[in-house]
């Protein structure tokens, strides 16, 4: 990734971190072990989504890769993302609404940082 796109991923991961992480160690009051990691872990999950999808999209604007290569990593790094997430919830190994608001927390940031540069 070059320039502009760059930076809003940077910005973004910057922030969404800044927030995660003292909300991880606040739920620790309420669910010790499941609840800090869900948070952590649907950040993290959502920042290399984001970090995927700016990829992809700077790699179809430009036409530096076949788009069908383009597609078949999304598809894999989608295949990915779902199977974390299905395996993790599966085993109980967080807790499903801290996932959400992991999730949420970079949605949010994503979307606030895209208004900012407009």
């Amino acid at each position: 990734m070059t320039g502009m796109g760059n930076d809003l991923v940077k910005g973004i991961t910057k922030k969404s971190l800044f927030i995660l992480l003292p909300i991880a160690l606040l739920s620790a009051f309420i669910d010790w072990r499941m609840l800090p990691a869900g948070i952590i872990l649907g950040g993290v999950l959502c920042l290399v989504n984001l970090r995927g999808l700016a990829w992809g999209i700077e790699a179809l604007i430009k036409g530096a890769r076949p788009k069908a290569g383009v597609i078949f990593f999304s598809l894999l790094r989608l295949f990915f993302l779902f199977s974390i997430i299905f395996l993790v919830v599966k085993f109980n190994l967080v807790n499903i609404f801290g996932l959400v608001i992991g999730f949420t927390v970079v949605f949010a940031m994503i979307i606030i940082e895209g208004l900012r540069q407009r």
